[in-house]
């Protein structure tokens, strides 16, 4: 049996599995003709009761619209619906620190500990970090963080202060032994980090990098559809003298932040900004900084009081991205230099940027869900279009939809299309479940009189449109956006 569930990325059909006498869902893989994406042949395992281990809406709504199933504890496996939401973000991640002059690059999972000793972290880390040892007996990690590898390589191969700045990043999973893992994705064991690292001659450069990923953070949290509010933060067991933690607000949020109203107003940074400019990137970050804004640990409350009332905003907040300047502390100890203009060997300044786009597939939700499920930002969502087929074997259904499949794919829309022989009732209750931005429904009825209906997840707006004009539609919002 299905539900029907709103969504931002339009009209999808799910696959309501059979359950199995332990309660498991069985889910349904079928064969189909041809290169559609068809929902008969899609693996999307959904739940029909909520489980009972999920305490907040992003993991009750991730589990039931089978984007991820947990395999031990705080350890989940990503399953296709909600590694396309992953993928969608690490593209946007990507283009954005690519525009703001960083190069990505691999480092490797596992670590040695002989690292983590030199920058005098290996024995303070705590038991987060997941400590092993390999068949020769060395000691070895699963990494938490990279500076010390970073680190590493930097002084492994840059020798000249000519080579620099230098801003390295990756995609990468990573693991930390929580004491209790808890709220799905939101706060798991194992999860996905995009993690930067600025190599700079002196403190000045150091603080340019800086501001231009506090810049590129802002620019990526709202192409998300996110407004993010950079806080001032602690720096924690990374270090350093300089912090900001990036929050969005949510009713669900893990932990009480304070802002002036005024941020929720400030326009975006464009995209044609310019990232080697000090000034500008300077005078943005002032712009982003300019009111109070702190969370509970950083809270100055008689600062928060002297706001004017109407300017005052308390609410929960989730931290989707942490930015940090520490200097010196990993490039002294583990000797990272360079020759300076002088000839002299200069420790590196250096600084660290993350963030965890699988916390980000919960945070997004967090922000954007109804009573009847997820409703994606477009840029995110799995699918752009979920095309309903009410009557599967009618002919005359059958050959509208492929047809109206073979034009949005054209278009250059990611379309799901649900060929399945279910009841429309448990098609319309997927659809919204999984939040698709658009639903596109196709009848016998309405095709008798050449109108489908199109559906919008986020306002609820429903249009009988001709087959033609609801392509139209849907290209023509694109290219407004």
């Amino acid at each position: 049996m299905q539900q029907r569930k709103s969504c931002l990325f339009g009209t999808i059909a799910i696959v309501s599995p059979k359950v199995a006498a332990n309660g498991s869902p069985v889910p349904i893989l079928v064969d189909s003709p041809g290169p559609t994406m068809r929902l008969s042949r899609y693996f999307l395992p959904i739940l029909r009761e909520t489980p009972k281990e999920a305490d907040i809406v992003s993991h009750r709504l991730m589990l039931r619209a089978g984007m991820i199933r947990q395999e031990s504890a705080g350890i989940y496996a990503w399953l296709p619906l909600g590694l396309r939401v992953l993928n969608k973000i690490n593209a946007i991640v990507r283009e954005e620190q690519n525009r703001a002059g960083a190069v990505e690059l691999l480092m490797p999972v596992i670590q040695s500990a002989d690292l983590w000793r030199e920058s005098g972290r290996y024995d303070d880390y705590g038991k987060e970090m997941l400590r092993i040892a390999d068949r020769h007996e060395r000691d070895m990690l699963f990494g938490p963080t990279n500076e010390e590898m970073i680190t590493e390589i930097f002084r492994g191969s840059v020798r000249s202060y000519k080579d620099l700045p230098l801003n390295l990043y990756h995609i990468q999973w990573k693991f930390r032994d929580e004491v209790r893992p808890r709220f799905g994705v939101m706060r798991s064991r194992e999860f996905l980090m995009k993690d930067a690292y600025s190599f700079d001659l002196d403190a000045e450069g150091a603080r340019h990098s800086y501001n231009k990923m506090f810049v590129a953070y802002l620019r990526t949290f709202a192409r998300m559809g996110l407004t993010a509010i950079p806080m001032v933060a602690d720096t924690g067991p990374i270090g350093g003298n300089l912090s900001h933690e990036f929050i969005i607000l949510a009713s669900t949020g893990e932990s009480e932040v304070y802002c002036h109203a005024d941020y929720l107003k400030l326009d975006t940074p464009v995209e044609s900004i310019d990232f080697d400019d000090r000034a500008v990137m300077q005078a943005e970050v002032d712009r982003w900084t300019q009111h109070y804004a702190a969370t509970s640990e950083m809270h100055d409350a008689a600062a928060f009081d002297a706001l004017p009332e109407d300017a005052k905003v308390s609410a929960r907040g989730i931290e989707v991205g942490h930015i940090f300047y520490f200097g010196t502390k990993y490039s002294e100890p583990m000797r990272a230099v360079v020759n300076g203009p002088d000839g002299k060997e200069t420790p590196v300044q250096m600084g660290s940027y993350g963030i965890g786009p699988s916390r980000l597939v919960a945070a997004l939700i967090e922000a954007n869900h109804d009573d009847n499920g997820i409703i994606w930002p477009e840029a995110v969502a799995p699918f752009d279009v979920g095309l309903a087929n009410l009557k599967p074997g009618d002919a005359a259904t059958d050959a509208a939809c492929q047809n109206l499949y073979d034009q949005l794919t054209k278009a250059g829309f990611d379309v799901l299309y649900d060929d399945r022989d279910e009841r429309p009732g448990a098609k319309f209750a997927t659809m919204d479940l999984i939040g698709l931005p658009h639903q596109i429904i196709a009848g016998p009825k309405g095709l008798a009189d050449g109108k489908i209906e199109m559906k919008n997840r986020r306002t609820g707006a429903r249009d009988l449109l001709s087959p033609e004009e609801a392509v139209n539609r849907l290209v023509a919002g694109r290219v407004r956006a």
